[in-house]
């Protein structure tokens, strides 16, 4: 009696522990990004000018705030909101990322199956001739006689090293990567519909100033030519402007062709064709965001979708050291088979043609020529390359946010001196108006003058577009507020991909 207690207890104890290292999630580390702390505002933007915008004005930082899922809509352009609405419902790589999570939530409810008993069962009407060479025949010297067998197979290996429990374990994890994975590609595909959109902005910006640049240089030639004909100015002057203008005028066909670029990514984005019309986006309607959330490096491995699809391969990694150690150890299966067997089917009601069989089986691997010693050690060693991973991706998403900080703070540096620059272009040409209608200056002078201020108006409208593509950037480097979705579909996948979306 006491034996049988004792190995029920011994069965009981080692059926509730798992075999292998348990997972602990690795601190986070501290970090202000920049040298000197975390900045409070963007600094150096010009705070009004003659050729003020929405894009100038200071940015402060909100150390610790909230990101809102559709960040986006802090930039307060409508169409903008309806193209990602579009890109969201109809982009295919992110169709494919919701059915792979969909397939690897199955995976893992198919993983917890093993820790159950296994029944199976079969039903066998067969029908004999025996040969008369043999005696003792059944159904009272019949040569011919039915039989019909009814079992089930009723299997159950319990998990006594927690081997199941680490594949459960894993297979789990394999899911929260695909999950991770799916929230970048929304992180991603986000982020690149606004700056296609910003981009695509500052061109049409870029192509309208560069026209009317080539328009003041033809103004130049003409002047120029005329000059040269008085006698006033020779030949070198002309083909220095002749030249000048033949470089303005090679920009203008990349510039087209990068709108042409821009516009079919836009309509790939949303899963279009590219003759669907693009929003014909203007720079100066997308407002700057004022205030810009500024996660702490704790928030940061929570949020920033590559860390937690890190983790979740760490994770897996280390639940997979346990499946290996396992495999190694003794395993118990136990084993159980009721049926029938009678000439009628009516006979299996019938007391004394019922059989069962009732078994347990101990296995435990001898030599297998080192397989799962070696298997084993790989195991580990995976586990310490997702280890190094995970740390490396931490400091790539930590470098990736300092980037963004920098890039806004000098920004808003380049924008103010080159709005500085823009105004002070736009005064000469002004001044030299004046001197012209006056008669203290040449048309050529006054046309120069002109041709200055749009070169600062170009420059402008890169340094604003440089703005609002660096704000994105930050956005999408402190995760994107995947977290605030109220439609995420990794929440459906949990019950089963229920409501999922069909292709």
């Amino acid at each position: 009696m006491m034996r049988k207690l004792l190995f029920t207890t011994c069965a009981v104890l080692l059926a509730g522990c798992a075999v292998g290292p348990n997972f602990h999630r690795p601190t986070a580390p501290q970090t202000s990004y920049l040298r000197g702390g975390l900045p409070a505002d963007s600094g150096g933007a010009p705070k009004a000018s003659a050729t003020d915008t929405a894009q100038n004005g200071d940015q402060q930082f909100r150390v610790g705030a909230n990101i809102p899922a559709e960040w986006w809509h802090l930039f307060h352009y409508p169409e903008l909101d309806q193209l990602l609405k579009r890109v969201l419902e109809r982009n295919q790589t992110l169709e494919a990322a919701k059915q792979s999570l969909y397939a690897a939530q199955q995976d893992k409810l198919a993983s917890e199956s093993a820790l159950y008993p296994s029944v199976s069962g079969y039903f066998n009407p067969a029908r004999f001739k025996t040969s008369r060479a043999y005696s003792n025949v059944p159904m009272a010297n019949s040569w011919l006689y039915n039989m019909h067998t009814a079992q089930l197979n009723i299997s159950y290996s319990p998990d006594i090293w927690g081997g199941v429990r680490r594949q459960v374990e894993a297979a789990a994890q394999e899911r929260e990567a695909q999950k991770y994975q799916m929230e970048a590609i929304w992180l991603t595909l986000t982020s690149s519909a606004v700056d296609a959109a910003v981009s695509y902005a500052m061109v049409r910006d870029e192509i309208r100033t560069t026209e009317t640049l080539i328009g003041e240089q033809e103004e130049v030639l003409k002047s120029t030519q005329f000059q040269n004909q008085l006698g006033y100015l020779s030949m070198a002057d002309v083909a220095q402007q002749q030249t000048l203008l033949a470089q303005t005028r090679a920009t203008l066909p990349p510039l087209r062709q990068t709108l042409v670029t821009l516009h079919n990514e836009i309509a790939a984005l949303a899963n279009d064709m590219p003759d669907t019309p693009t929003p014909e986006f203007e720079l100066d309607r997308f407002q700057l965001p004022a205030e810009l959330p500024l996660s702490l490096s704790v928030q940061l491995i929570n949020q920033r979708p590559d860390i937690r699809t890190a983790e979740a391969y760490y994770h897996e990694a280390c639940a997979h050291v346990g499946v290996a150690i396992a495999n190694r150890l003794p395993n118990v299966q136990l084993g159980f088979s009721p049926g029938f067997a009678a000439a009628s089917i009516a006979q299996m009601a019938a007391p004394g043609y019922g059989q069962w069989e009732l078994a347990a089986m101990l296995t435990q691997p001898l030599f297998d020529g080192f397989e799962l010693q070696h298997k084993e050690t790989a195991a580990r060693r995976q586990y310490d390359e997702a280890a190094a991973q995970y740390r490396a991706t931490i400091t790539t998403a930590i470098e990736d946010v300092a980037n963004s900080l920098s890039a806004i703070r000098n920004d808003a540096d380049t924008l103010k001196l080159t709005d500085d620059a823009a105004q002070a272009a736009t005064r000469s040409a002004n001044i030299a108006h004046m001197q012209l209608r006056l008669g203290d200056s040449s048309r050529v002078m006054m046309l120069n003058a002109q041709q200055a201020a749009l070169q600062a108006q170009l420059a402008l409208v890169q340094a604003r577009a440089a703005r609002l593509s660096d704000t994105i950037g930050l956005f999408q480097s402190l995760g994107g507020g995947w977290w605030n979705r109220t439609d995420d579909p990794a929440n459906k996948s949990r019950a089963g991909g229920k409501g999922q979306k069909k292709a």
